[in-house]
């Protein structure tokens, strides 16, 4: 492995000077590394990694490896996630679990990490991974068309018949949004992406010759339609309107399975991922309840896509943990943008 490049996108961090800082420092070591930067935010964080993979030095590598800006991998992150594509080369992705370094900082991000456990239990979809980049341009490459790139190329990949491995056991740091202005952004992009997405490759999907009629008929319906549209709607109208109606309207009646026994259950289920926090349940639920109506509002907008389908409005994070490692090393510069990492290796 000796090319690795670190290409850097938008996102108000002041955080640049340790990043060059960072790779000098292997850079006095031996270590063939590339720093490049972007000077604009075209195609957001698709196309920072478009372009990345556009440079000269890249044709003579195999691997890409994607970390955000806030995510702090373990050293040995690349002995435990390179060997699964060695060893198989029908294997496009190797994808991380993300374990988070503020998840006790206030309620707020420790309701997050209760859904982003069960998020981390069905799909793994994401940054924290390692790419074959044979499998991404047979894929197409990274496409800017919505604002979950990553998605995006997992299922044009899959649909060329790449393989995906999710290392459960390999976790990477990362921050959660901790104020909630920033989360209900991120929630938008992740919830109105998907609808959008779904959009645009369901005739893709149908069309495609490679995979059975049950693999399109899973990704378009199970995939996009139930997990990515119609679970939101579904949360918010029983939850927020069916049964508080049962409650104060007489005439509105829910047999007791439909409205305890069957959400109970559905709703422990989806907190076991987290028992740490099991008796945040009730905080937890009504978080959900509240987010659901924002979510069922952006899957709306990306199927009919309106006005704020594209909109890219980088999560905003602490970056507490990075600051004070680097405070001592690094020399203070002024303001500048960063937003994505990858190292290419070959």
């Amino acid at each position: 492995m000796k090319t690795m490049l670190q290409m850097c996108d938008s996102q108000h961090f002041d955080i640049q000077a340790l990043v060059e800082f960072e790779c000098q420092k292997w850079i006095e070591k031996g270590v063939n590394v590339k720093y490049e930067t972007r000077n604009n935010r075209n195609g957001y964080k698709a196309g920072a990694l478009r372009e990345g993979l556009w440079k000269q030095y890249v044709k003579d590598c195999e691997f890409v490896v994607i970390f955000d800006a806030d995510f702090q991998p373990d050293e040995d992150f690349l002995w435990r996630t390179i060997p699964y594509l060695l060893e198989n080369p029908e294997l496009g992705l190797v994808q991380a679990r993300w374990k988070f370094v503020n998840a006790d900082e206030c309620l707020m991000t420790r309701l997050q990490e209760m859904s982003l456990d069960y998020h981390f239990g069905v799909e793994q979809e994401g940054p924290a991974g390692v790419w074959r980049i044979q499998a991404v341009n047979d894929a197409g490459g990274w496409k800017d068309r919505t604002t979950v790139e990553d998605m995006d190329l997992a299922v044009r990949a899959s649909l060329k018949g790449w393989k995906f491995v999710f290392a459960g056991d390999l976790a990477v740091k990362n921050e959660l949004p901790s104020t909630f202005k920033a989360y209900r952004y991120q929630q938008h992009r992740w919830s109105c992406g998907p609808a959008n997405l779904f959009r645009k490759m369901t005739k893709e999907i149908i069309l495609c010759e490679r995979v059975s009629i049950w693999k399109k008929t899973h990704v378009i319906y199970a995939f996009f339609f139930v997990r990515k549209i119609v679970a939101h709607w579904v949360t918010f109208f029983f939850y927020c309107i069916i049964i508080p109606a049962s409650v104060f309207v007489p005439e509105v009646h829910l047999p007791k399975p439909i409205a305890i026994y069957i959400p109970a259950t559905i709703t422990i289920l989806n907190a076991a991922c987290t028992p740490r926090s099991l008796h945040l349940l009730v905080f937890w639920i009504l978080f959900e309840n509240v987010m659901s109506l924002h979510r069922s509002n952006a899957a709306i907008i990306g199927l009919i896509e309106a006005n704020r389908v594209n909109e890219w409005v980088v999560t905003e994070k602490l970056g507490n943990t990075m600051k004070q490692k680097y405070k001592a090393k690094a020399s203070k510069k002024p303001r500048s943008c960063l937003g994505e990492r990858y190292f290419i290796l070959r």
